[in-house]
């Protein structure tokens, strides 16, 4: 267990004294979101207002050195509630405006949010992305009220989403999760989340913040570690997500590198329980399910099968490695000769995943280029599901997702039998090929 304190500023630590304590705390992670943190300052303020009247309330806002004024946006937003049939009765609502300390990213800015919760008591937590555009006052209502009244620990958003958006998620995190712990969280790596006092200080107690899952990872992070501590874990409904398009420079294999390798540390770390679980159960969901307009997402078709084409040319030494002899043969022997033309079925994408996750238990080679050189596959993948559904509406496909949920579950008996140990090769493993993953403008498939 870590029991060390993280650092936090002499400005926040006076702060800290001033507040003295809280019921309810609401972080905002940020890094140079001047355009919509006032907004979703104002919808937490709301929120808190409306639907916790009588409740001591912090908002922190744990920054990652904004140079665009966040920050000071956060810190002065006003919210007129003369006209929002809110009476005057709301409590005032504290905040703290603190930079983080750490290796740069999300993870650290939880972080020091968790630190303060642990410090001022808070028995029901919530974190909101900084750059959302579709947050409302409910939100906050849907994120807490779990925790606050029918004593669940980890509350889960449950979004509705483009059939193309978010086909990270779809693909690998919620079909793996959901196979490997039990619970069909279906948004394992949302953004929002909520959470009670104790289990942040949980997570606070975990040699974690010093690796790269602390820097990318720690969505996925979070939802499986509440799982594996034996949390009490719900959804709740927050209808259509929109936030900020994420940096034209954001790159793909980046991305998946950083949820493929947060999903197989913490494979390896909860072995003794994922290997005994069977088959999924519902978790429960709050709110009021309803019909949204979700923005179209644009997938470049041609792009992914030609990534994949060049990886299936240039990283077949690199692919032998990672997947066993059959899963690789299967693979090649899958792709038709039409050049626009990619297949990969669901069990064979489990395969793949699943010999993926071994061969990264198993270290074959620097586990930088395993997760690299799983980008084309994944390519592939999203390239296949997006061809097999083009005629689908958004539910008839989700229908497919859970179908290859299904296969998940179904197979897990080959990650099992495949989990053992294997000596280490003696061989060097092959170097990777200078292969730029370019994907462009299409983030429809990022997350």
């Amino acid at each position: 267990m870590n029991t060390s304190l993280t650092p936090l500023t002499a400005a926040t630590e006076t702060r800290l004294e001033e507040v003295n304590s809280t019921e309810i705390l609401v972080g905002i992670p940020s890094y140079n979101n001047a355009d919509t943190v006032g907004h979703v300052v104002r919808a937490v303020s709301v929120g808190l207002a409306k639907h916790f009247p009588g409740c001591r309330a912090v908002l922190v806002n744990s920054d990652g050195g904004s140079s665009d004024g966040t920050p000071a946006i956060v810190a002065r937003t006003a919210v007129d509630f003369q006209y929002l049939f809110i009476g005057d009765q709301q409590s005032i609502l504290h905040r703290i405006v603190t930079p983080y300390h750490g290796i740069p990213g999300k993870g650290s800015a939880f972080r020091t949010i968790f630190e303060i919760a642990r410090r001022l008591k808070a028995r029901a937590c919530a974190v909101v992305d900084a750059d959302l555009r579709s947050i409302s006052p409910e939100w906050i209502e849907l994120l807490l009220r779990p925790i606050m009244e029918e004593g669940y620990d980890y509350v889960a958003p449950y979004y509705l989403r483009h059939k193309y958006d978010g086909t990270i998620t779809n693909s690998l995190a919620y079909p793996l999760t959901r196979a490997l712990y039990g619970q069909r969280i279906r948004q394992p790596i949302g953004g929002e989340f909520g959470f009670s006092g104790a289990l942040a200080a949980h997570y606070l107690d975990q040699h974690v913040w010093e690796s790269e899952v602390a820097r990318f990872g720690i969505d996925i992070w979070m939802t499986t570690e509440a799982i594996a501590s034996g949390a009490r874990v719900c959804q709740s409904f927050l209808g259509a997500k929109i936030h900020n398009p994420k940096d034209p420079a954001a790159d793909l294999s980046g991305m998946l590198m950083q949820v493929m390798g947060a999903l197989f540390a913490l494979m390896e770390q909860h072995e003794d329980l994922w290997s005994r679980q069977e088959g999924s159960r519902p978790v429960p969901l709050f709110g009021f399910p309803y019909e949204v307009g979700v923005e179209p997402v644009h997938v470049n078709m041609e792009r992914m099968v030609s990534h994949f084409r060049q990886g299936l040319t240039d990283l077949e030494p690199i692919w032998r490695q990672i997947l066993t002899d059959d899963t690789f043969t299967q693979l090649r022997d899958t792709q038709g000769t039409s050049g626009d033309d990619c297949r990969i079925p669901d069990e064979l994408w489990v395969r793949i995943v699943y010999d993926a996750a071994t061969a990264y238990r198993n270290r074959i080679m620097p586990r930088d280029h395993l997760l690299k050189a799983l980008t084309p596959l994944y390519l592939g993948r999203t390239a296949s599901f997006v061809h097999a559904t083009q005629g689908l509406t958004s539910t008839e496909a989700e229908q497919k997702i859970e179908a290859l949920c299904h296969t998940f579950e179904r197979m897990k008996p080959y990650l099992i039998e495949h989990w053992q140990p294997t000596p280490p090769q003696s061989i060097a493993p092959a170097p990777l090929h200078h292969m730029t993953i370019d994907v462009g403008g299409d983030h429809g498939y990022l997350h």
